[in-house]
This record gives C-alpha cells, sequence and structure tokens, in this order.
C-alpha cells in the first residue's frame, strides 16, 4: 500500500493544506502531524493563484516576498520526509512552476523528495500529457479536481489516469469565502463515488469542526487550507501552537465519522 491509499484505509481522513515558505514551514507542518492531519497538501506559491480567495493568495504573495523558490519548496518536502516517514505529502499548485523546467525534471524532484502527489489546478484532463505521464512513471499520484459543473459527461475524463484520492471542489467560486450547503456535497459526493474508484475528498470553504465532522460522514477526506492559512498569518513565527490546536479539533471532529 501507498501512504496515501493507508492513511485512507483508517476512514474519513483530515486532509490539511499550508503555502509553503509561509512562515515557519517547518514548524508549522510538524504541528500539522502533531494535530492529527492524516495528508499534508503544500502549496508552491505562484504569482497568480487563480483558484484561491485572498487568504492564500496573500501566503502566496508573503512566500515569494521571503524569497521561496521550487527548489526550496523541495528542500521543504525532503526535509519533512525524513522526519515524518509515514505521512503523505502532496504538492497543490499551478503548472507554471511544475513544468518550466520540464515535466521530467518535476517529476524526479517529487520522487527524490518523497512526494506522494501533485494536485496541478490548472492542467485539465485534456492536457494530460504536459504533466501526467512524468508523474505516473515516477510513482507519484496525479490528484485530479471536480467541481460542481463537472457532470456525468465529463468526469470519466476526470477520473481517467487520477489516483491518490479525488479532490471535489464543493463550490463554483475561490478558496476560503463561502461553503457548499450540506445536501448539495452529499449529492455530488454520493454522485461522483459511484464512479470512482478512488477516495473522494471535499474542500473549499471548510473552516470548523462542525463543518468537517458533518462532510466526514459521506466523504472520504475533509480539505481545510484557508482557516490554517489565516493564522499563519495572524501569528507568524508563532503560528505553530495556533495550527496545531486547530488541527487537533478538526482531526477529532473528521475521525469521529470513523
Amino acid at each position: 500500500m501507498t501512504r496515501l491509499s493507508t492513511a485512507f484505509s483508517r476512514g474519513p481522513a483530515l486532509i490539511t493544506f499550508i503555502t509553503g515558505g509561509d512562515g515557519p514551514t517547518a514548524d508549522i507542518l510538524d504541528a500539522l502531524v502533531t494535530g492529527g492531519a492524516d495528508v499534508i497538501e503544500l502549496g508552491m506559491p505562484f504569482t497568480d493563484p487563480m483558484a484561491d480567495g485572498p487568504a492564500i493568495q496573500q501566503a502566496n504573495l508573503r512566500s515569494l516576498g521571503a524569497g521561496t523558490t521550487t527548489a526550496e519548496i523541495f528542500r521543504i518536502a525532503a526535509a519533512f520526509r525524513a522526519r515524518h516517514p509515514e505521512v503523505p505529502l502532496v504538492l497543490m499548485g499551478y503548472a507554471n512552476p511544475m513544468i518550466t523546467r520540464g515535466a521530467e525534471w518535476f517529476a524526479d524532484q517529487c520522487q527524490q523528495s518523497g512526494v506522494d502527489g501533485v494536485i496541478c489546478v490548472d492542467i485539465p484532463p485534456e492536457e494530460d500529457p504536459e504533466l501526467g505521464p512524468a508523474l505516473r512513471g515516477a510513482g507519484v499520484a496525479l490528484i485530479r479536481l471536480a467541481t460542481p459543473t463537472t457532470d456525468a459527461a465529463r468526469l470519466p475524463a476526470v477520473l481517467d489516469g487520477s489516483s491518490g484520492f479525488l479532490y471535489y471542489v464543493s463550490v463554483a467560486g475561490i478558496t476560503g469565502l463561502q461553503q457548499a450547503a450540506q445536501a448539495s456535497i452529499e449529492e455530488a459526493v454520493a454522485r461522483i463515488k459511484a464512479s470512482a474508484t478512488i477516495p473522494v475528498v471535499v474542500g473549499f470553504g471548510v473552516r470548523t469542526p462542525e463543518q468537517a465532522a458533518a462532510i466526514a460522514k459521506v466523504a472520504d477526506g475533509v480539505v481545510v487550507g484557508s482557516a490554517l492559512v489565516e493564522l499563519v498569518a495572524q501569528h507568524g513565527a508563532n503560528a505553530a501552537g495556533p495550527v496545531r490546536d486547530l488541527t487537533a479539533a478538526l482531526a477529532d471532529a473528521v475521525h469521529s465519522a470513523r
């Protein structure tokens, strides 16, 4: 079993997101693990994060302003893997930093640094050759996104070549600003799971343990990002403690669905 499949085999998983290079990243990653996160997404900073709301946009700018590079993200990932050999780590970001040096280079760096999966927001299934074959050849999961507009005709293309898990974006909008109604999430997850052979997780707009618990009753995992990124913005160098505490509350809520 892979680290990702092991994480989901225990029941609904908590997936947490932070932006690499924003604040004391190593300490924050350790705090996520201590708090009980099952899977961690590490955001790759980019100048134009079009799917992200204000909190993650500002985190990207802070990280880039601090001089974070793609090479530094891989150093952060490799150090994380050395400290936490069993916790799945997923890179999330946009195509430009991933393919500017070539897909094979990027996939090789993922493999060498112990990255388990990649979420590329702006490479659709039709453009899979840009990155997918290189990642699969390196044994790295390509994790795709489905949205409320992914209908029955579109879903097979999204699932084809996907691995690790499928990320259901619960709102037709950007991260952090709104949450979909629970009934619409339940309907969408049931529809997707009827076709998917990999776990289905739900993200965008999940901020509280109560929201996470409700989603964990129907999905295989729950993604929380902006609420954690906001803690980094608020507490800066002292963010690890607040991040750990919120993660622990979220983990308790999600794991209660097991």
